[in-house]
């Protein structure tokens, strides 16, 4: 099958990403086989290809927002039959055992694997999931509008909940890619206010089109005062920005899996009246299952660019470079 994996991590321009061909994979028990029909290009799959994320295993087929059709069963498998349309998300394992998952919150297991990390992904003609972290996917949505859904929106989804958005709130979004357009979306459409502050001018158009109530540079100030913030930008000198534009009591989230240095925070006009600062870290499958309903119920749509499988180098290289509004999506040649 034709592949992409990353062998050498570093700099984008570098090439860290190579085209591949190897033999389909086998499903083992307890797990089932898709044809990729459709992959979300994410950010995480920048972090990996550059080295900001340290690969788990060598040439790791990248991706994690998978949407395909069942074409292989594994002995024991239960949950799914040939032909049935299903997601693979970020998270793939868990031990199911720990403190952690007897609480409920599985996506800090210390034994949790990776979908594109641990275990190859979605930037392939063929994936391999364990039957139990796949989620079944509703009749509706074509299969590139569903991928981003899988981790933009799922993390997202988490991230807009771990930010305590209080009913009819006011929401700033800083950085505007894949899972922030995403999450305003959910957010308008549950009676917020959002305010988008992001350094693309076609993102802040896209945001304005969304129905965000202003969109400004990503350094800027917001109109108003927040009472909850989520950063999805990588960029660690946002936090106390976002800091200072929160209103007493206000949440800021800081969602994605690697961010650059956080600057001296100062106290008195970063944190004091009770503003908090919370991370988000993956999702649990009981997220991705809530969020997948919502979303149904809400018709949500994410802006997307088809980019061929073929592609999947220029694709995550425009990621870099800030030329993807929305979220890119490979798609079979």
């Amino acid at each position: 099958m034709r592949c992409w994996v990353v062998r050498r991590p570093g700099p984008i321009a570098g090439g860290p990403l190579v085209a591949a061909d190897r033999p389909e994979p086998e499903p083992g028990p307890g797990e089932v086989r898709l044809r990729v029909t459709a992959c979300g290009v994410c950010r995480t799959d920048l972090h990996l290809a550059e080295g900001d994320l340290v690969s788990h295993r060598p040439e790791t087929v990248p991706g994690h927002e998978v949407v395909g059709v069942v074409d292989a069963l594994g002995a024991g498998t239960r949950r799914f039959a040939v032909g049935d349309r299903i997601g693979v998300a970020w998270l793939r394992r868990t031990c199911g055992a720990c403190r952690f998952c007897r609480r409920g919150a599985e996506n800090l297991c210390p034994d949790a694997r990776f979908t594109g990390w641990d275990a190859d992904g979605g930037y392939a003609e063929y994936a391999v999931v364990p039957e139990a972290f796949a989620y079944p996917l509703p009749p509706g949505p074509d299969d590139a509008e569903l991928a981003p859904l899988l981790c933009a929106g799922i993390v997202g989804y988490r991230a807009l909940k771990r930010a305590e958005l209080p009913p009819g709130g006011r929401l700033g979004i800083y950085g505007f890619g894949a899972s922030a357009h995403v999450v305003a979306q959910v957010a308008i459409a549950q009676g917020a206010t959002v305010h988008v502050l992001t350094r693309s001018p076609a993102a802040r158009e896209l945001a304005l089109s969304l129905g965000a109530a202003s969109a400004g540079p990503a350094d800027g100030e917001p109109p108003e005062p927040l009472d909850s913030a989520i950063t999805f930008a990588p960029v660690g000198e946002l936090v106390p920005v976002a800091l200072r534009a929160l209103d007493a009591g206000g949440t800021l989230a800081i969602a994605g899996i690697h961010l650059s240095d956080v600057p001296p925070l100062h106290y008195e006009t970063d944190l004091f009246r009770e503003k908090q600062v919370r991370s988000v870290t993956a999702n649990t499958r009981a997220d991705g299952e809530e969020f997948l309903r919502l979303a149904a119920a809400l018709g949500l749509r994410p802006s997307v660019q088809r980019r061929p499988l073929s592609e999947a180098d220029r694709a995550v290289a425009d990621l870099a470079a800030d030329r993807v509004t929305g979220a890119a999506v490979l798609l079979p040649d």
